[in-house]
């Protein structure tokens, strides 16, 4: 297996596991040289990581959920060896515990959404609008991807959950910033809260959203049947009302009221 020349690591690792996975090590694409399948997911399960450290008991268990080799152990080794000398010396390390070394520059799509939808929340909550958009947008990129396509284990279920969560948290940030900056950004406002009642039909959020938006853009009628909407599903489906702020601002669109802030 012929390791990655270390010119091309030093000249940046890209790594994509939402979607089609990729892995880019200074523009050279890698990933169908890994050993096999098991090296691909024993690679992703490491990366995916924050810390990207691992037990080998973890790592056994990531790996191999029903066929389990008869000495699993040596399995492994061997998939860790083929792996670093793919990757070059210096990228797996550890023997109890597994860690894969990336460049503080590497790009890893999954932690990237993470750290996106984080900055962009907290521009946010500073009214920061546009610095936040950026984030929000980057995070509802990649996590509108399904993690680790064609795959399934229990960790990968676990990060797609994470991923899912993600999603919605970007997408609302996205509505919030749109309905903040208004005018021509309305229609996009309300196009992505409708998404958000869709993706996360508890979130009460995105159905205040929407109703904000439509509201803005004229159309209070629409905006109360959004009400309504959430007010059925919670009765028949939890047996609950809809929150305080919620039912707040049903009431200031039956009554007519300028927004707060107006």
């Amino acid at each position: 297996m012929r390791p990655v020349e270390p010119e091309a690591q030093a000249a940046g690792i890209r790594i994509q596991l939402c979607g089609r996975f990729v892995v880019r090590i200074g523009g050279q694409r890698v990933e169908d040289r890994m050993p096999g399948r098991q090296g691909r997911l024993l690679f992703a399960f490491l990366a995916a990581r924050p810390h990207r450290t691992a037990t080998r008991d973890e790592l056994i268990e990531a790996l191999w959920q029903h066929d389990l080799p008869s000495a699993p152990q040596l399995a492994l080794s061997a998939l860790i060896s083929k792996l670093r000398r793919l990757l070059g010396e210096g990228s797996l390390e550890g023997r109890s515990e597994i860690r894969l070394d990336l460049s503080q520059e590497a790009f890893v799509d999954v932690q990237a959404a993470r750290h996106a939808v984080h900055q962009a929340e907290s521009l946010i909550t500073a009214e920061r609008w546009w610095d936040a958009y950026p984030g929000a947008v980057i995070a509802g990129a990649i996590a509108r991807r399904e993690f680790m396509r064609s795959e399934d284990a229990p960790w990968i279920s676990e990060v797609r959950q994470e991923m899912a969560d993600v999603c919605v948290r970007a997408i609302e940030a996205n509505a919030r910033i749109c309905l903040a900056v208004g005018e021509t950004e309305l229609p996009t406002a309300a196009r992505l809260a409708r998404e958000l009642t869709e993706r996360a039909p508890f979130r009460e959020s995105g159905y205040c959203l929407l109703m904000r938006a439509l509201e803005r853009a004229g159309n209070v009628a629409e905006a109360l049947r959004v009400y309504e909407s959430l007010r059925a599903r919670l009765r028949e489906e939890l047996g609950v009302s809809p929150s305080a702020q919620a039912s707040a601002l049903h009431t200031r669109l039956l009554r007519g009221d300028a927004p707060a802030g107006s």
